[in-house]
């Protein structure tokens, strides 16, 4: 079969590169499965895939963590926790003045599916507050619309989706109108792809017509900020703050002063918010130092015994939970997510039961693993940013994730938690309120984001309240 120019150059190239089994089927295919493996192909870094296999195949890998050296990285507490109250006050001022000025962006990562909630959508779609059932997306929504309203001035949202979810997360926010956001404030980037290997370091093909390709990680999201224009956009904007967080935690403080604040007047290229770990072997990842640098440590590449270690008054040494919250500086981003920088993330193997085509032409589903995936971690920017600045959370403030269908980090328990916090809002604003020995109002009651977006911020809307409603089982304060 004859093939164009454009066709045959990279279908040569491929073949060069030792991948040339990637178009062993490609004269059968009609045009439109030719055209998809083109498109597909054409969209693959060779020498980046050359480079992974030489690194994580064909070299003495090793996925041990070097643990020498190890200390617990220092954090600025809270004020309840010990923290200096006039700093925290400092950086509140600063965080308003750099919201105020155009500064900050949010950004959020949403790629997943609601898959292991036994929800059939975007995760972000997924309704998870306690009367309104109201979703993800429409919480964060209301919380970037009110901080708006609050600074005066419109925050702009990016939202980055993947291949599987991307079509059907426009078409929730097209379905709801923005959720009442201006729609040329929301924009979504895709997340990017690698392709899967076997144990050879050969690319495998999910199909005669598709490549099996897997996405890169929360830590690809930099290069795809980078890769779809959205860092120029940010610059053209004024944007230089970027507040990072994951769809499946509607307490987050989307934008937090507090959070800004320490990370502009400690002039970061990266900061990190971590929660006091709830017991010892928590699975989270620990803040840490090594060599001078600040790090993540995941839990399960630290023994449990390290873990489990405590300091002289019984407290947990390694007591700095990571929960995926930052705030990036665009300047870093934008090197980071550069293939021409020095500042790249570094990949992880993960070794995968992937279906792939065999030589035959018939797709095998194997039951053991049979290659490997690629995929970088957001937290790996750490030990590459100048000024990391690392605060303490309440969790009961900004993480109650609804990761499970049952038990922990579950629908039921993130509910129980938003109305806890709602509670402990009211009662900031000096209203009492009935709670069960958990702290479960016995009237379950919310409160709209577009009426507070925070305590601080709910207490002075409170107080500005002429006519204070009575709170009733129901009851939706906005």
């Amino acid at each position: 079969m004859n093939h164009s120019c454009a066709t045959t150059s990279l279908i040569q190239a491929f073949q060069q590169a030792g991948q040339g089994q990637v178009f062993r089927y490609f004269d059968e295919l009609d045009a439109d499965g030719q055209a998809q493996l083109l498109a597909q192909a054409s969209s693959i870094d060779l020498s980046e895939v050359d480079a992974l296999v030489t690194e994580h195949l064909q070299r003495a890998h090793t996925s041990s963590v070097d643990l020498d050296g190890l200390t617990p990285a220092p954090y600025t507490a809270r004020p309840a926790n010990g923290g200096d109250q006039a700093q925290w006050d400092a950086a509140v001022a600063a965080g308003s003045v750099a919201i105020a000025a155009g500064r900050v962006a949010a950004f959020t990562v949403a790629g997943g599916q609601g898959t292991r909630l036994g929800y059939d959508g975007p995760k972000g779609t997924y309704p998870v507050t306690p009367v309104s059932q109201k979703t993800l997306f429409q919480v964060f929504a209301e919380k970037i619309a009110r901080s708006g309203e609050r600074f005066g001035v419109t925050i702009p949202w990016f939202i980055l989706t993947s291949e599987i979810n991307n079509e059907a997360t426009v078409a929730a926010f097209k379905e709801s109108d923005f959720f009442g956001l201006e729609s040329d404030s929301v924009h979504f980037i895709m997340q990017g792809l690698v392709p899967a290997v076997d144990y050879d370091g050969k690319i495998l093909l999910a199909e005669k017509s598709k490549i099996a390709m897997t996405p890169d990680g929360h830590g690809g999201s930099l290069r795809a900020l980078v890769r779809s224009g959205a860092v120029a956009k940010m610059e053209e904007l004024g944007v230089d703050c970027v507040s990072y967080f994951q769809v499946d935690n509607p307490i987050i403080q989307c934008i937090d002063p507090a959070f800004i604040g320490f990370h502009v007047l400690g002039q970061s290229e990266l900061s990190s918010k971590m929660v006091p770990k709830a017991y010892a072997l928590e699975k989270v990842g620990h803040f840490c130092i090594q060599n001078d640098a600040a790090l993540v440590v995941e839990y399960s590449d630290m023994p449990d015994a390290m873990q489990e270690e405590t300091n002289a008054d019984g407290s947990i040494r390694f007591n700095g939970g990571s929960v995926a919250i930052h705030i990036f500086d665009r300047a870093f981003i934008a090197r980071a997510g550069s293939t021409a920088s020095d500042l790249q993330l570094p990949f992880h193997r993960a070794d995968k039961k992937i279906p792939y085509v065999g030589a035959d032409g018939v797709i095998v589903t194997p039951d053991a693993a049979n290659g490997v995936k690629f995929e970088m971690f957001v937290f790996d920017a750490l030990p590459l940013a100048k000024n990391p600045v690392i605060i303490e959370a309440a969790r009961e403030d900004d993480f109650s994730p609804v990761k499970n269908a049952e038990g922990v980090d579950s629908p039921k328990s993130c509910k129980r938690d938003q109305l806890r916090m709602f509670v402990r809002w009211l009662r900031a604003a000096g209203e009492e309120i009935e709670t069960d020995e958990t702290g479960v109002p016995s009237t379950w009651f919310e409160i709209c984001h577009l009426f507070a977006a925070d305590e601080a911020d709910f207490v002075a809307q409170w107080a500005a309240l002429e006519d204070k409603p009575t709170i009733v089982e129901g009851l939706i304060i906005e």
